[in-house]
């Protein structure tokens, strides 16, 4: 819900570290450039939640309800040059299916930007954070079902990375 400035500011006084950006930093793009300037790039977090359509990444809108123009890779680059701090690219294909990340989209996304980047949609294992953070080259995974469903805790998954020479904290 952060449409303004004024939006993130509130956030910031509460204590919050980053926000997320992602519908109104589509509808104006000017709002990545107004947060970073006034209070730094690793406070803006650019969300894109994008949908592979006829074999193009498209960012999405609304938690992956409404599509969009945008192209993943090139609105990326925009935010990433407009002062995002970091991406996160949930793959409204992936999410919430457990099948793994698409971690050939992941990998072009890190070649292409100097920002870390957050992997989401499609953790069914260990594995696949495993491949996402490795093959993917993403610098951060986030999970949800396997957690809620009770398949590994979050212990149990750093313990099992650190096993693979998985880098975690």
């Amino acid at each position: 819900g952060i449409s303004t400035l004024d939006d993130a500011a509130r956030l910031l006084d509460a204590g919050a570290d980053k926000v997320s950006i992602n519908s109104a930093a589509i509808r104006n793009p000017s709002l990545i450039d107004e947060i970073a300037s006034k209070y730094g790039s690793q406070f803006v977090v650019i969300a894109i939640d994008a949908r592979l359509t006829d074999g193009q990444w498209l960012a999405t809108t609304h938690g992956g309800k409404r599509n969009t123009d945008k192209e993943l890779f090139a609105w990326a680059h925009e935010a990433q040059e407009r002062g995002a701090g970091e991406l996160l690219f949930p793959s409204m294909n992936h999410d919430g299916t457990r099948q793994g990340y698409p971690c050939d989209t992941f990998a072009r996304l890190a070649q292409h930007l100097r920002i870390p980047i957050i992997a989401s949609g499609g953790a069914g294992s260990v594995k696949d954070i495993a491949e996402v953070l490795t093959l993917g080259k993403a610098d951060a995974a986030l999970a949800a079902s396997i957690f809620h469903f009770g398949e590994i805790t979050v212990g149990e998954l750093k313990s099992e990375l650190k096993k693979l020479d998985i880098c975690v904290r």
